[in-house]
């Protein structure tokens, strides 16, 4: 696989991950798919993405905790990840932030901007 055109996709709502798979794909980018904490550490170890994209509201470990976690494995870190959640609430953009991810997206997600929000994350980490 390309390493500059692979993502991680960490979802575990089977809808979201083919919107997303579908619009990434439509850009000719490769993804790599998650439903949980243990299958993203399981990818990460095999695979190098040029980006994660993360939901915070996962069954068992939360997307806050694992971009915690990932943010102190070395290689991994580098890794910019941008959350994609529903939590739309006063604050919440803030705490995503804090947990480490690099953006955030909302939930449901804006068809017509998502892949110009991607692209604009990978490229920002290229600089």
């Amino acid at each position: 696989m390309e390493n500059h055109k692979l993502i991680l996709h960490i979802e575990d709502n089977f809808d979201n991950r083919i919107l997303v798979r579908r619009l990434l794909h439509s850009a000719n980018y490769q993804v790599i798919e998650a439903e949980n904490a243990y299958q993203a550490v399981a990818a990460l170890q095999k695979y190098s993405p040029v980006l994660i994209l993360m939901d915070i509201n996962l069954p068992g470990v939360d997307g806050y905790t694992l971009t915690a976690k990932l943010k102190t494995i070395p290689g991994v870190n580098k890794i910019p990840i941008i959350a994609i959640t529903a939590n739309a609430m006063r604050g919440d953009r803030e705490k995503t932030l804090r947990s480490g991810c690099d953006g955030y997206i909302e939930k449901p997600i804006d068809i017509d901007n998502f892949l110009i929000q991607v692209d604009r994350f990978i490229k920002l980490n290229k600089n």
